[in-house]
C-alpha cells in the first residue's frame, strides 16, 4: 500500500517510476526561454517585371538561364519580353542577377519546353495572360494555326518580329 500511495504522489508531482529494467525514452519538454524565433520560410518565387507570384504550372511559365548559370522564371511571354529588351534596367535594380543567356518558353498545347527563337508566337488570341493581352507560344506554325482555330487570333509572329513596340502596345 505504501508502494501505491508513493507511486500516487510521485505522479501528481510529475515523477514516474520505473520498474526494473524499464528505461524512461520521453524527455522533458525545453522551457520557454523567453524569445521568440523568426521562422525561416523561402519567399516565393516572383515575376521581375510585374512583381507577380510565379505558378510554376502556368502553361504560360518561361524561363531564362542567365550566365551565371541561375534561372529567372516569368510569368508570361510579355513579361520574359520587357526583362530582356531592358536587362541593364533590371541589373541595376538589382531585379535580375545577371545577363539572360537563352531563353525558354512552353509550348501552350503540349507544355513542351522549347528556346524561344525557335517558337512562333500568336497574337490577339481570347487567351488572357496574368497580366493582360500577351503572346501564346507555340512551337511550330502548324500548331499555332490549331490554336488560332480553337482561341482565335489575329497574326502569327516569329520571334524576330517582336520588339519594344510590341511589348509596350500589350503592356497598354
Amino acid at each position: 500500500m505504501k508502494k501505491h500511495f508513493f507511486a500516487g504522489i510521485m505522479l501528481l508531482l510529475g515523477v514516474s517510476l520505473l520498474s526494473a529494467g524499464e528505461t524512461n525514452t520521453t524527455t522533458a519538454p525545453t522551457p520557454f526561454t523567453g524569445k521568440i524565433q523568426k521562422l525561416m520560410v523561402k519567399p516565393p518565387l516572383t515575376d521581375p517585371a510585374y512583381n507577380m507570384p510565379i505558378d510554376m504550372k502556368s502553361k504560360l511559365l518561361c524561363e531564362a538561364t542567365l550566365k551565371n548559370g541561375k534561372t529567372a522564371y516569368f510569368i508570361s511571354v510579355k513579361s520574359m519580353m520587357m526583362v530582356h529588351l531592358h536587362q541593364d534596367y533590371f541589373k541595376k535594380h538589382k531585379l535580375l542577377d545577371d545577363d539572360i543567356q537563352t531563353l525558354y518558353v512552353h509550348d501552350y498545347l503540349t507544355g513542351e519546353k522549347i528556346e524561344a527563337a525557335k517558337a512562333v508566337y500568336v497574337f490577339g488570341s481570347r487567351i488572357i495572360g496574368p497580366h493582360g493581352d500577351d503572346l501564346i507560344p507555340l512551337s511550330s506554325e502548324t500548331k499555332a494555326k490549331i490554336f488560332e482555330a480553337k482561341y482565335g487570333g489575329h497574326k502569327i509572329l516569329p520571334y524576330a518580329k517582336i520588339d519594344q513596340g510590341l511589348i509596350r502596345y500589350l503592356d497598354m
